[in-house]
């Protein structure tokens, strides 16, 4: 029997608990680094919902700007919500709990997977650990593993990955195993998290990410 997967609803979802999280936030926290140090939370939110009100050609243009180069047009969207406030960039959140244009793709899978991973480069960075829902891990595990802009592929090549709280596995050879997020967040190559894996390819996977 195969289940029917609503990732925009589990976007939407994810959204607003990453905007409850926010909404806790000390003015400090909102200026400290994340797990992408190169971003502070404020960069990061901005970085997340920056394309949220572009239409087709406001993304063409940024694209064009960028010279096609995603980070690039990443580091634009963050740059163009450098002056906004904290209440601002919450409120950024709150309008656009449903994703909407290129976030939209997949079936809400890319929000979703954008904004899971990013939501736990915040929390991790800030030692606030919380229980991701399963249904959401395992849409965001599944299509992290092969979309091109997070870069797994390479990362777990060779490798088996094994959740020890979930039941999802993917791969041949070496096993690594452990947490779902920590796998996660270690396919998409955040440095530490590797940390939290075990098996015989945790070597491998941790010399690919580089730390």
């Amino acid at each position: 029997m195969t289940t029917t997967v609503d990732a925009m609803s589990l976007a939407y979802d994810e959204r607003s608990d990453l905007a409850d999280l926010l909404t806790t936030l000390t003015p400090a926290q909102w200026e400290a680094p994340t797990l992408c140090t190169r971003w502070r939370v404020r960069d990061m939110v901005a970085h997340m919902f920056s394309y949220e009100e572009l239409g087709t050609g406001g993304l063409i243009a940024r694209f064009i700007r960028s010279g096609l180069n995603p980070g690039r047009a990443n580091a634009i969207g963050v740059a163009a919500y450098a002056h906004h406030g904290t209440d601002d960039l919450l409120a950024l959140v709150e309008d656009h709990l449903r994703p909407r244009g290129l976030t939209a793709g997949f079936g809400g899978r890319i929000a979703l997977t954008d904004g899971l991973i990013h939501h736990q480069d915040i929390r991790r960075s800030l030692g606030l650990p919380r229980d991701i829902p399963a249904d959401r891990m395992l849409c965001t595990l599944q299509f992290a593993r092969t979309a091109p802009p997070i870069g797994a592929r390479k990362r777990i090549r060779g490798l088996t990955l094994i959740a020890t709280d979930l039941d999802w596995t993917t791969g041949t050879g070496p096993a690594v195993e452990g947490p779902a997020e920590a796998l996660l967040m270690a396919i998409a190559g955040r440095h530490g998290t590797v940390d939290d894996l075990s098996g015989p390819g945790q070597q491998t996977l941790a010399e690919r990410i580089g730390g």
